[in-house]
């Protein structure tokens, strides 16, 4: 019995997406609401995870991110533990591409990657490249075309969200041929700001660096730290770190069996 946290997420619910019809699947979730073959899971509340974990042989831990550094291995670490004791066999992690080791955000997947290679259960980690979703966020064009957004010179290795849930759907069905190894799933494509401006026929402009950009972060509302998260996330791509040259390339087209979907054309899509 395989079961998939975080299945009200975007990218729990797109894995969640492929277990259609399947009876040997069960879907975690905060608030189950009676929905067929879901079970409550909220790290938040480690007594959730004994009854929620109970018969299952894979779990697919969607990385429960979105918190202060010590809240999120916190999570992590009660998932884990609650695993080992309920004698799930194999544990599937979606954690943070190599490249990311200097985005704000990298310590508690790294953290967490430690703490599955000394579990008792098998493990497997999935590297994922950021979102092109995502950069339909940091990088969206203004009313006259513009993107402003602080990028510099550097570019993002990207991925489309539905590829890296196609492939942690196929991993967590099937484990075993993936026992103890970690894959750097990234874009093929690096996009800059440049490239971003092509698709969607304007113009890239960089704004005025990522103090400015880290104000309007602070001013939209974003929780205290998500300021750091997203002004990282520009610095780490202007400077050049995630551009997917510091990472084994070809580990999603491997395990997806085909080309993946283009970055650019998700981007400009989400912001279509």
């Amino acid at each position: 019995m395989l079961l998939i946290t975080g299945v009200s997420g975007g990218l729990g619910g797109l894995v969640a997406g492929h277990a259609e019809g399947r009876d040997d699947v069960l879907l975690g979730t905060r608030s189950p609401d009676g929905r067929p073959a879901a079970r409550r899971v909220d790290f938040d509340d480690p007594a959730s995870l004994p009854g929620a974990f109970a018969g299952v042989d894979t779990l697919l831990l969607v990385s429960a991110g979105y918190g202060e550094d010590d809240v999120v291995t916190a999570r992590h670490g009660a998932a884990i533990d609650a695993a080992e004791r309920a004698g799930v066999r194999h544990i599937v992690y979606t954690s943070l591409s190599g490249d990311g080791d200097h985005l704000p955000y990298a310590l508690p997947h790294r953290w967490t990657e430690r703490r599955l290679r000394a579990s008792t259960a098998a493990w497997t980690v999935l590297r994922n490249g950021l979102y092109a979703e995502l950069l339909a966020a940091l990088a969206a064009p203004d009313a006259d075309g513009r993107i402003t957004a602080p990028l510099g010179g550097g570019a993002l290795a990207a991925v489309a969200r539905a590829d890296l849930a196609e492939a942690a759907f196929r991993v967590a069905v099937d484990p075993a041929p993936h026992t103890g190894r970690v894959y750097e799933l990234v874009g093929e494509v690096p996009l800059g700001g440049a490239d971003l401006a092509a698709a969607v026929s304007g113009t890239y402009e960089p704004g005025d660096g990522l103090a400015a950009a880290r104000a309007a972060v602070a001013a939209s509302g974003a929780a205290p730290f998500q300021v750091p998260m997203l002004t990282g996330t520009y610095s780490a791509i202007a400077h050049g770190f995630l551009d997917g040259t510091g990472v084994p390339r070809g580990h999603l087209r491997g395990l997806l069996g085909r080309e993946p979907r283009p970055a650019v054309d998700v981007y400009a899509r989400a912001v279509g």
